[in-house]
């Protein structure tokens, strides 16, 4: 039987478990948000000399994506970006989302060599999708 859930529920009513929640959701997908056959791509994106030609290529990627993969992705960043626009409160900026979102919305389908770099890549994939949300999902 499929379970109901109520957000009003106070077990709901601290982030950090709906945070977590949502993580967990993502992380266990069967294949990450960004496909396996799109990481190496996206990572190979970030290390591009240029920003604009990191932004260019990272908006082909997307524009690449399955529609569901595009269309969960794009309102789960657009929801992010609404987050860092209130820094002043809640103190996330693009930094620290791309932290805790990073290995969660792409990771390679076998492990890398080194898991920091990974990471960090990871990392710096999503700062850039949130950095110029507007320019890589157009509306």
């Amino acid at each position: 039987p499929e379970e109901r859930l109520s957000l009003a529920d106070p077990e709901w009513s601290d982030i950090h478990v709906v945070t977590g929640a949502l993580k967990l959701f993502l992380w266990e997908l069967p294949e990450p948000l960004v496909p396996y056959r799109l990481f190496d791509p996206f990572i190979e994106a970030i290390k591009l000399p240029k920003p604009q030609e990191q932004v260019e290529r990272v908006a082909e990627l997307v524009q690449s994506l399955p529609l569901v993969n595009y269309s969960t992705l794009h309102y789960l960043l657009a929801h992010l970006c609404w987050v860092i626009e209130r820094v002043d409160v809640n103190r996330l900026m693009c930094q620290n989302i791309g932290i805790v979102f990073g290995p969660t919305l792409l990771w390679p389908e076998h492990e890398l060599g080194s898991l920091v770099a990974g990471m960090a890549q990871q990392n710096q994939a999503v700062e850039l999708l949130l950095a110029h949300f507007d320019r890589i999902f157009p509306t």
